[in-house]
């Protein structure tokens, strides 16, 4: 099979073509995924220079892991947990714990022109998402952020459909409470 031949496979014919010892089918997937998953890793860091030994980290531990590939979800759904897991394991060993990011809130927010404000917004959504515990953040981030559903939530986190409702729903109680201060007088 030719580089041509294998653009055209499917993800999950790639990784196979890869178990099997074709040596350019995990260079196609990894090009094919590579900027989503980048972005993803770039959310999920709290330090953007941290994010390319992430991925590289990712990155080998897909490759090594590819004959254990269950075709029970997608193969860009088993690369997005191993990133995801990639970043969290190294913000553990670096004892780094935050996340970089403005969920959509369903608050009447500051003057969105007013740099400033958006700045000091930005900055406390942060503070209150570290506050958040990890499970309830990260279920948070792939459902409000990412814009996965539940049950794929649920899948890339290995747990039921209703631990990631509770989670989120526990999550946007704690970030309610934690962020009312922040909402324009009526």
């Amino acid at each position: 099979m030719n580089q041509g031949e294998l653009e055209n496979q499917s993800d999950a014919e790639l990784l196979q073509a890869h178990v099997d010892g074709h040596r350019h089918a995990f260079t196609v997937l990894v090009r094919r995924h590579h900027d989503r998953l980048a972005a993803v890793a770039y959310r999920t860091m709290h330090d953007p220079q941290d994010v390319p030994d992430a991925l590289q980290d990712a990155w080998a531990k897909a490759h090594e892991m590819a004959a254990q590939f269950r075709a029970d979800s997608q193969v860009s759904s088993w690369l997005h947990r191993i990133v995801v897991n990639a970043c969290l394991d190294r913000m553990r060993r670096s004892r780094v714990r935050s996340f970089t990011l403005v969920p959509q809130l369903d608050a009447q927010l500051p003057d969105p022109g007013d740099h400033a404000r958006d700045v000091d917004l930005s900055l406390s959504i942060d503070r209150a998402l570290r506050l958040l515990p990890e499970e309830q953040r990260r279920a948070i981030l792939l459902v409000d952020v990412e814009g996965y559903t539940v049950a794929e939530t649920a899948a890339l986190l290995g747990v039921a459909t209703g631990t990631i409702k509770s989670r989120c729903a526990r999550g946007r109680l704690r970030l309610s409470v934690m962020l009312a201060s922040l909402r324009a007088p009526v």
